[in-house]
Order: structure tokens, then sequence, then C-alpha cells
């Protein structure tokens, strides 16, 4: 079976609490059933995400996403096939920006635009390493 991942990077509508931890509840569950790993990275100003599954289920995913009210300004940053899953035990790992990502001055000023395939990646393999957040 081939693997896809895909990074996307979209800003929140109406964040608050709570809204994530409904956004974790349905992705884990949904995740579960289709064969999908990943992690997102949560702030008011920001969602970052990446998918790891079967191309189909990938797609299907990211289209409700998409659809999603919750997510404005979504932006793909990356989209492609792999040989391994990075977040391969997480149905959806969830963690804090850490004091490495972009500050908020750079979201607000545009870094995300600017962003390529290649660093997004390197986010996540960077992330994958570290121990959970607590």
């Amino acid at each position: 079976m081939r693997l896809s991942q895909l990074i996307y990077v979209s800003r929140p509508f109406g964040f608050h609490e709570g809204m994530l931890d409904d956004i974790l509840v349905s992705a884990r569950r949904h995740n579960e059933r289709n064969g999908i790993t990943g992690s997102l990275v949560c702030r008011a100003d920001l969602f970052l995400q990446i998918l790891e599954g079967p191309r189909l289920a990938v797609t299907e995913t990211f289209g409700r996403i998409l659809r999603d009210d919750r997510h404005v300004e979504t932006t793909i940053l990356h989209c492609g096939d792999t040989a391994e899953r990075m977040f391969g035990s997480w149905t959806m790992r969830d963690d804090p920006p850490q004091s490495w990502m972009w500050p908020r001055e750079e979201v607000r000023e545009g870094v995300v635009e600017s962003t390529t395939a290649a660093y997004a990646l390197t986010i996540f393999r960077r992330l994958s390493r570290l121990p959970r957040a607590a």
C-alpha cells in the first residue's frame, strides 16, 4: 500500500480550548477507522497538521477539513508519497507550538505563505523525535 503525507496550515476561526478538544476527539475516531496517523500543532492563530496514510483516505480527510468552517485560509504546504510514517503510533498527536516554530509576529507577517514543503517536513520530523508534551 502506498502511503501519502499531506501537510497543511490554516487559521482557526473562533478558536477556544473546547474547539480543539472536539477536533481531536473527532480526528482520532475518524483516523483510527481509516488508517490515518499524524500530528496537529495548534494555537489561537495557527493550525499546522500532517496527515499520513493511504492516499484516498488522506485526500478524503483533507476534503472534510476544507469543508470545516473552523478552518480558514487553508494552504497545502506539502503533499506526496512517503516510504514510512513519522507518527505511526498516533491517530493524532497534539502538541503546542514549540519555541523553535514560527513566532506569532512571523505568522502575522506572512511567514506561512513563504514556507517550503522541505521546511514543513523538517518541522514535523523534529517534532516526531520529541517526547509528547504533557
